[in-house]
């Protein structure tokens, strides 16, 4: 068994003010693994914007121009991360879902 120990004490992370999560089954679950990049740094950024709730009220424009999105590269990322049951997005509000039972994989033509 590996023994884990602090590497650097005095920079040890804090939750602070603001709220933000990714489940460890993200990874072990293969979540990562099954989204493209635009993909994993759209539903990065949400989870960043977050709140508590996964709610976020960034406009599509100011993602594209933090992410240097280009438009259709942003919907399809969106589209996408929406498709694979991860967040939803009414047209002005987005939430990041709980992650479902299982992960919805890379399709064979994008």
């Amino acid at each position: 068994m590996i023994r884990k120990k602090v590497l650097a004490s005095a920079r040890v992370r804090k939750t602070g003010k603001s709220f933000c999560f990714i489940s460890h089954r993200f990874l072990t679950d293969g979540f990562l693994q099954a989204l493209t990049l635009h993909e994993l740094a759209l539903y990065v950024f949400l989870v960043l914007a977050s709140d508590r709730n996964g709610l976020s009220f960034y406009g599509d424009k100011t993602i594209c121009s933090i992410l240097g999105f280009k438009d259709d590269d942003y919907i399809f990322a969106r589209n996408c991360l929406i498709h694979k049951d991860l967040i939803m997005h009414d047209g002005t509000l987005f939430q990041v879902l709980s992650l479902p039972k299982n992960v919805h994989h890379k399709e064979a033509t994008q």
